[in-house]
């Protein structure tokens, strides 16, 4: 089982990456669910860790639903990113309609030719996750769609999770489960689920906040109860 933690900043990667994270999303700005980090912070998180660094680009945080002028932007900095030596980004793109934008996402993945490609939990916003998983099926670069079921928290969503699960065992693309687990929540959690990579935010910090730092302990104690699956 995969263990990915959202780092916000270089000593949120550096205490991830030391504490037995397999890989980060490096996404400051979590009070907006995330924001595309500066070429500074990239450079920074990856000469630092020697894990796989996925970058998350969104310009803003309004919706998931882009313009030809955000599209342009996002276009730039993946391509900054994969200069910099991200191992990938994560994405997400929807029309207003909630299905999935495929041809905004069509402009991203031409640009991260060669990257690791995270649809985020904008899949958690459209309008029908069975069909949006089918559609990003279709799509060979796009590997792993990051869900907590729905809107509710990953805990919650198990039914919706294994159902995802299911579907996508007839694809290429994994499902990792996110959004509001905890290591209080996590042992359960798992033992309803055949998820193989999951992905941490607030749930690995003190006080479960993001203005906290990483907790080395509690990463320590999500990576044994992994080993015991």
């Amino acid at each position: 089982m995969l263990l990915e933690i959202i780092a916000t900043h270089l000593t949120d990667a550096i205490t991830a990456a030391k504490s037995g994270a397999d890989r980060l999303e490096l996404s400051p700005g979590m009070s907006e669910e995330g924001l595309t980090p500066s070429y500074g912070l990239i450079d920074e998180v990856v000469h630092a860790v020697d894990i796989p660094v996925n970058v998350i680009i969104r310009p803003h945080s309004q919706s998931f639903c882009y313009d030809a002028n955000d599209i342009k932007t996002m276009v730039k900095d993946i391509h900054i990113a994969k200069k910099l030596g991200a191992a990938g980004i994560v994405i997400g793109t929807l029309k207003p309609n909630g299905e999935i934008d495929t041809e905004a996402l069509k402009h991203l993945l031409e640009a991260a030719d060669g990257l690791d490609v995270t649809f985020h939990r904008a899949f958690d916003f459209a309008r029908d996750q069975s069909e949006a998983l089918h559609v990003l099926s279709q799509f060979p670069q796009v590997r792993r769609v990051l869900t907590s079921g729905g809107k509710q928290k990953a805990p919650q969503g198990v039914d919706n999770l294994n159902e995802l699960l299911a579907q996508a065992k007839q694809t290429h693309v994994t499902i990792m489960a996110g959004h509001g687990l905890t290591l209080e929540t996590f042992a359960a959690f798992i033992e309803k689920t055949a998820v193989r990579e999951v992905h941490f935010g607030s749930g690995v910090r003190v006080g479960k906040a993001y203005h906290q730092p990483i907790s080395r302990d509690t990463i320590k104690q999500i990576k044994k109860i992994m080993a015991d699956v």
